[in-house]
């Protein structure tokens, strides 16, 4: 259109030139309004619903009523720039494990994990279980909203004298994978106690 006004050609004269039809040149398509519309709905859910992938955005499309095909949807999802971060893994361990010895009387092993939940108010909450492997009892079970390692080292040596356990001689299984931040703690614990 600037092109036209540049050179006082009309837009007929244009149009013949170029060999294209008058109504070509006006022609919005329906198509890329709706896109629009509908790109801005799926940006809407991905704000609100932050790990919701294309497939479950079309989910609650079709539901609002909105028929679109799942194609579709996965190419406007993409040029709107929404997709979710593919979580990254670990890394396994690179030697082999041995496997756990079975415990022949009770209070020889004690297993440990950490559980994490969250109450209705949204506040993170941990819960330290310890468990005889021998006869499956809960020796102690500790909820918190944060557990240190001095306060694991305390419950250990409350649950040893509770339970009558020779504790730093016993071994203790750990489930919960970063156990590093503890472990100080119990070697001093071990060290001071002998």
């Amino acid at each position: 259109m600037a092109m036209l006004e540049q050179t006082n050609v009309s837009e007929r004269c244009a149009c013949l030139l170029v060999d294209i039809s008058r109504t070509v040149l006006h022609y919005m398509p329906k198509v890329r309004l709706e896109n629009e519309r509908l790109q801005g709905r799926m940006v809407e859910l991905a704000s609100e619903r932050r790990r919701f992938g294309y497939r479950r955005i079309h989910a609650l499309l079709r539901r609002e009523g909105v028929e679109a095909n799942h194609k579709r949807i996965f190419r406007l999802y993409q040029a709107a720039g929404l997709a979710v971060k593919r979580r990254r893994r670990r890394g396994g361990v690179a030697v082999e494990r041995e496997r756990l010895a079975l415990p022949s009387q009770p209070n020889e092993v004690w297993s440990m994990d950490f559980i994490c939940d969250a109450l209705a108010n949204g506040r993170r909450i941990k819960v330290l279980t310890i468990v005889d492997d021998f006869t499956k009892e809960s020796i102690d079970l500790v909820a918190e909203h944060g557990i240190s390692g001095q306060y694991v080292v305390r419950v250990l040596e409350r649950a040893a004298r509770f339970v009558g356990c020779p504790w730093p001689f016993a071994p203790i299984r750990d489930r919960s994978s970063p156990a590093r931040h503890w472990i100080s703690g119990l070697i001093r614990m071990a060290s001071s106690s002998n």
